[in-house]
């Protein structure tokens, strides 16, 4: 039970990593206003942003039940 447990841990922690990587950052300086000035022509993706956003959230508390779980057991 314990190697499933940690199996599960193991994706759920993969797909934060991930979730995370992929969202944009929030730019800043120079180039950030160059690029803000690119949505606002090209227009955003907002739609991707809210989803990943979403997956973060299930995938960080996800992660911390089983990491309690493992703590316990």
């Amino acid at each position: 039970m314990i190697t499933v447990i940690r199996i599960v841990h193991v994706i759920f922690s993969l797909g934060l990593i991930i979730t995370v990587l992929m969202q944009s950052g929030k730019s800043e300086g120079l180039s950030g206003s160059i690029a803000g000035g690119a949505e606002t022509f090209f227009g955003k993706k907002k739609g991707m942003d809210e989803l990943l956003g979403k997956l973060t959230s299930v995938f960080a508390v996800l992660f911390i039940i089983t990491s309690v779980v493992l703590a316990i057991v």
